[in-house]
């Protein structure tokens, strides 16, 4: 008796957690099966995302890469996803039926791209597989930049606005689990298998997750246009100008984001070469670290959600900014795996804040009726501020080296957060909820 009721609390505990919480089960029921099978979406999406994001670099370096390709694969992808996101905002506002142009270019064409990763080294030779491996995940992350603006479209309609925080981060929550235990699982593989081999069968699971992610998302339903949502006449670069123009403080989340990102990526590409080939870590010890980051992500991600409902995203953003650049600051010092793993602790924890209350601020700040626009704009803004980091980080470390990447990207940071707090205001948007 005391296990069937226990399994029953677990059932509802499940419930619950999928809809973001108590507040997910006053929504209608139709909100809350697409809350759902968004929330299983993140879940299969963060396995992919961890395997490719945290070995995609040391895949390619194992290929034959140097360092210098990998801050020039990190600047062709975002160089790509510059050119990409406004021809995704004109597809999502073209087509009326926003979710099923993301479904097509990320749960499509993403996936697609990272099954050519797979069997590059089957499909080419000598040097042409570096390149060609940095082709392959150019485009997949071109891809999914291309799908970015009709995403967030999607996004902003079926997550209502009073419970985001929330909604986010149960979804989160099962993200950072997801995350942490694939990223395990996928450096064991790539330990145990000797070359290539096993990164290829990390690339090939990070596929399947994918397959799941793209399922997953395409349940969602939801009723082009919307009711009382007028449709746009389309997408046009005349008139964006003066639009922005009418959203100083949106404008200047644009700067500021600028400057911040430029300042991430002059480091960031770098992180897992430093641990590769100077610290000589090897891929599960690398593997172990990420998994220290997200774990104590996860573990305040659900009172980061409503920490964020109760504040306000702008404050714990503003937090969350002065506080990241001495992650950098400590990897001068940093030459153990216990050192960076103290460090990842940190990282987790502050990122965590950062990721949720970004996202949440952008969709404040952005009009719900531009939302495709606006977001693709501020993305492009990020994806060249990207590519200008990874290449004057390529620049940085070839005559600093690592150390001088460190000090160049802390400083910039900081910067970035003083101009955030004097000229990034809150939004009145904040009071008026959304309908899923």
């Amino acid at each position: 008796m005391n296990f069937i009721s226990l399994l029953k609390r677990t059932a509802r505990w499940f419930a619950e957690l999928t809809v973001g919480g108590s507040w997910g089960q006053t929504q209608a029921a139709s909100v809350q099966k697409n809350l759902r099978w968004f929330w299983f979406d993140g879940l299969f999406a963060s396995a992919h995302d961890n395997i490719y994001l945290n070995y995609v670099s040391l895949y390619v370096l194992i290929l034959g890469a140097t360092q210098a390709q990998i801050g020039l694969m990190s600047s062709f992808s975002n160089l790509l996803a510059a050119l990409l996101l406004l021809p995704g905002a004109f597809l999502a506002e073209r087509f009326v039926d926003k979710h099923r142009v993301s479904l097509f270019c990320i749960g499509g064409l993403t996936r697609f791209s990272l099954l050519l990763l797979v069997f590059v080294p089957f499909l080419f030779k000598g040097s042409s597989l570096v390149w060609a491996a940095i082709l392959f995940s150019v485009l997949r992350d071109g891809f999914a930049n291309l799908g970015y603006p009709a995403w967030m479209a999607v996004t902003n309609d079926i997550v209502p606005l009073d419970g985001r925080g929330r909604y986010f981060g149960a979804r989160n929550f099962i993200m950072g689990i997801a995350g942490m235990l694939i990223t395990l699982l996928a450096g064991k593989i790539i330990t145990t298998f000797t070359g290539q081999s096993g990164y290829q069968i990390a690339m090939g699971a990070a596929f399947i997750m994918g397959l799941a992610s793209t399922f997953s998302y395409a349940k969602i339903k939801i009723r082009y246009p919307l009711p009382n949502q007028e449709t746009t006449s389309g997408f046009h670069l005349r008139t964006l100008l003066n639009d922005l123009k009418g959203h100083p403080t949106f404008l200047m989340l644009i700067l500021t984001a600028a400057v911040w990102n430029f300042a991430i990526n002059v480091s960031g590409p770098f992180f897992n070469v430093h641990m590769l080939q100077d610290l000589k870590f090897t891929a599960n010890e690398i593997g172990i670290l990420n998994v220290v980051t997200a774990l104590s992500a996860l573990l305040v991600q659900n009172q980061l959600g409503a920490f964020s409902d109760r504040m306000g995203p702008r404050k714990l953003q503003l937090i969350s900014m002065i506080v990241i650049p001495l992650l950098p600051v400590g990897w001068i010092f940093a030459t153990t795996v216990w050192h960076i793993a103290l460090l990842n602790i940190l990282n987790g924890v502050i990122w965590a804040a950062y990721n949720l209350s970004y996202f949440n601020l952008l969709l404040e700040v952005i009009p719900a009726d531009k939302v495709p626009a606006f977001s693709a704009i501020y993305q492009v803004v990020v994806a060249l501020s990207l590519a200008l980091g990874a290449l004057a980080g390529s620049g940085v470390i070839a005559r600093w080296g690592f150390t001088g990447v460190l000090i160049a990207s802390a400083t910039i940071r900081w910067m970035s957060a003083g101009m955030f707090g004097k000229y990034v205001k809150g939004s009145p948007k904040r009071t008026q909820p959304i309908s899923g």
